[in-house]
């Protein structure tokens, strides 16, 4: 067993904690692959459709659906979840029938070969699964070369520049792409627990989480009472360090936000050092507008901003109109929460948590937006790395479609037609009186065309006689 090994490879400066990887990288890649072994035999089997529910019309036709691997599948890694991430998707490649090539992020490479040699050493071809080189040249090439399905866990400005290439090619993509998450707070919610969810979610992984809060949304009394619970929770915070590939974006944009008014609650920001070092205190912004550039940015740091509304319906508006929708929480009593996150137009929606209930193996994982498209993980993830194929077979004689055009025939079809689909009794009835009808017209056809055929045959004996 790697998990060791896969512990201290997995040790960056944006992570430091053991903890942090066992609980969001090994425990939950070790549940995924359990959920595969256990349930991936009865996803990916070949379902039969035989009479039940067959439509009366295709008497006799029997059919089944198999699953059919896709062939090669490129996974492309993220840096800030090198084993969970590429790991779980590899593996529900793998699982369908695939062969799978991984390029991990750049500085995983070490990590991305240890979890290699952990599938091999599991019984894993080497065939079957390869490492790429981590550049970018090398997810070009593999394209170029030709491969079935691409997976895509980054920035959505990645998203964009892979799809480009692989419209050439028409090669399907599943796109896992940037959050900006909102959680919303209900005037009902446990503002105790708001507060630790949020602390929790801006200092776990060093804030490089896709599904990490992003925007606090809640009405003017919520909102202050929040700010004070968060403000000493904060002073507790320890600082993060923010990975090289996001500093420039996260400077960037709150230095914007604070130019066009947004207040830094703690006063911790320090441009500079986050340039320099990548060194940043959690930060929470006051005064954030839902037209603010930050309101709808991908960053991937400890920062979130806290927006005010007269109203809870305004925060549905505001979510579901963010180019990122990834996920979003929502914090109140279960049935207003429930009704809330029926109305988020995101991937994955948390009442009263954050992040964590998304590491359950049976749930699919995706986003709309630029948050990407496809889905990952669970059923459905492991459905996508298939292709259905479907095999029909008639039984016996019956093949009304083969038979000679009659001149009822419309009459017949229209009249079956309201039989079986008309919304009422007085409908259907009135169906089944017009097939009736049709068929005493076939009948009164047929009669009249072997009366004339009768009458022909007695003249044509006559000539000759």
């Amino acid at each position: 067993m790697r998990a060791t090994e896969l512990t201290e490879l997995s040790r960056t400066e944006q992570r430091l904690d053991p903890v942090e990887t066992i609980t969001a990288e090994l425990l939950p890649t070790c549940s995924a692959l359990r959920y595969i072994a256990r349930h991936g035999s009865r996803v990916l089997k070949t379902r039969s459709y035989n009479a039940w529910g067959r439509p009366g019309w295709l008497w006799g036709v029997r059919s089944r659906v198999c699953r059919k691997p896709l062939g090669k599948v490129l996974v492309l890694g993220t840096w800030n979840y090198p084993v969970f991430l590429p790991g779980v998707q590899a593996a529900q490649a793998l699982a369908a029938g695939n062969s799978v090539l991984l390029k991990p992020a750049a500085g995983c490479e070490q990590v991305t070969a240890c979890l290699l040699k952990a599938f091999h050493e599991a019984g894993v071809p080497r065939s079957c699964l390869q490492l790429l080189p981590s550049d970018t040249e090398a997810a070009v090439a593999a394209i170029e070369r030709g491969v079935d399905l691409i997976v895509l866990t980054g920035a959505s400005e990645t998203g964009r520049k892979v799809l480009r290439q692989a419209a050439g090619t028409l090669t399907p993509a599943i796109m896992e792409l940037s959050g900006c998450d909102a959680v919303i707070v209900l005037p009902n919610a446990n503002l105790e627990r708001v507060a630790d969810c949020v602390i929790f979610g801006l200092g776990f992984n060093g804030g490089a989480t896709c599904i990490a809060p992003r925007r606090i949304i809640a009405e003017p009394r919520e909102a202050d009472l929040l700010k004070e619970r968060l403000l000493d929770r904060l002073a507790q915070a320890a600082p993060a360090v923010v990975h090289p590939a996001a500093r420039e974006a996260v400077a960037s944009q709150v230095c914007h936000a604070l130019a066009g008014g947004a207040v830094d609650v703690m006063g911790n920001f320090r441009e500079q050092d986050l340039r320099k070092s990548g060194q940043m205190r959690p930060l929470l912004l006051d005064g954030v507008k839902p037209e603010d550039g930050i309101a709808s940015a991908d960053l991937f740091a400890p920062v979130t901003s806290l927006m005010r509304v007269s109203e809870i319906c305004e925060a549905v508006q505001i979510v579901n109109q963010c180019p990122y929708r990834l996920a979003a929480s929502v914090f109140g009593a279960e049935k207003e929460a429930g009704a809330v996150a029926t109305q988020l137009d995101v991937g994955t929606v948390c009442i009263n948590d954050l992040i964590v209930p998304t590491a359950d193996p049976r749930l699919p994982f995706g986003g709309r937006g630029e948050s990407g498209f496809g889905v990952t993980r669970g059923e459905a993830g492991l459905l996508a790395m298939t292709v259905p194929a479907t095999v029909s077979r008639r039984v016996g004689k019956f093949a009304p479609h083969l038979q000679p055009r009659q001149s009822t025939d419309a009459q017949t079809l229209l009249g079956a037609l309201q039989l079986l689909h008309a919304g009422t009794f007085k409908g259907r009835w009135q169906g089944f009186r017009t097939m009736v009808a049709a068929f005493r017209d076939t009948k009164a056809v047929a009669a009249e065309q072997e009366s004339r055929e009768t009458v022909v045959s007695s003249q044509e004996k006559d000539r000759k006689s």
